[in-house]
């Protein structure tokens, strides 16, 4: 039996992500720390769409978690043919004064783990000759990102690390898309300790960044931007200089307000 697996389902875009999967028939193994809230998409998921739905209870940025989730899927038979990297998240501040370790969970979740499972899951994936992975980017990816330094660096990580690892399996039946959303109506920025920023003033909806993720991902797309501020964001780093750039960021992301 083939499974769909996502990890961060509990909520935001990984919720909405594997709502729309369950929609469409696919199985799911469902990952994320908050097990209560898994278990309440378990519920509503295999009653409505009549689908399998597994949960994992994982802190995905300790180390080893992507061997863990390896092993389970293969002690209990399950055959991931898409893998959906949705887990991640940012910090605000200046990097000098920030929580390093903060910084170091940021780098082990949003990068460590997530090329963790798709070394694991892309190797059967090529073996098998067929699969799909998509692993969340981010606007940010696309430009220096003062005041949000290690987050915007880690999300330029994922966007070349997927666009490389697809030329690579793509010979073999995989495609690896990279979804790059713009700021989104999660609670990203709360976690984040962003606040009111002005930068998510335009926040977008994470129903349909979520719905053109997953179609990016069926269609096997290399890179999906959504959202108006975000192909206008990307037009302007091809554009402007590197510097006015990073200037126009950071001015954004200094603009907390309480």
């Amino acid at each position: 039996m083939n499974y769909t697996l996502i990890t961060g389902a509990s909520g935001g875009i990984g919720e909405r992500l594997a709502e729309i999967c369950a929609k469409n028939g696919e199985n799911l193994i469902l990952v994320a720390r908050s097990i209560d809230k898994l278990e309440n998409l378990k519920s509503a998921f295999s009653g409505k769409y009549n689908v399998d739905v597994i949960t994992v209870e994982k802190d995905l940025a300790r180390e080893n978690a992507a061997e863990e989730l390896w092993s389970f899927a293969e002690e209990k038979n399950l055959c991931v043919n898409a893998l959906i990297n949705n887990a991640g998240f940012g910090d605000w501040g200046e990097f000098v004064g920030c929580d390093i370790k903060k910084q170091d969970d940021m780098i082990s979740l949003n990068i460590v783990t997530l090329i963790h499972m798709c070394k694991l899951f892309g190797k059967a994936m090529k073996k098998r000759g067929d699969g799909k992975i998509m692993n969340l980017a981010s606007v940010a990816a696309f430009c220096a990102g003062p005041y949000m330094s290690v987050y915007y660096a880690s999300k330029a990580f994922v966007l070349s690390f997927s666009q490389a690892l697809r030329e690579e399996l793509l010979p073999y039946g995989v495609t690896v898309t990279a979804l790059c959303p713009g700021p989104t109506a999660t609670d990203f920025e709360k976690n984040a300790g962003i606040g009111n920023q002005r930068l998510f003033s335009a926040a977008g909806s994470k129903d349909k960044i979520a719905e053109k993720g997953y179609m990016a991902m069926k269609k096997g797309k290399a890179v999906c931007v959504t959202g108006k501020y975000s192909a206008v964001t990307v037009v302007g780093t091809r554009i402007a200089s590197r510097r006015t750039c990073r200037k126009i960021v950071g001015k954004m992301n200094r603009g907390k307000t309480k």
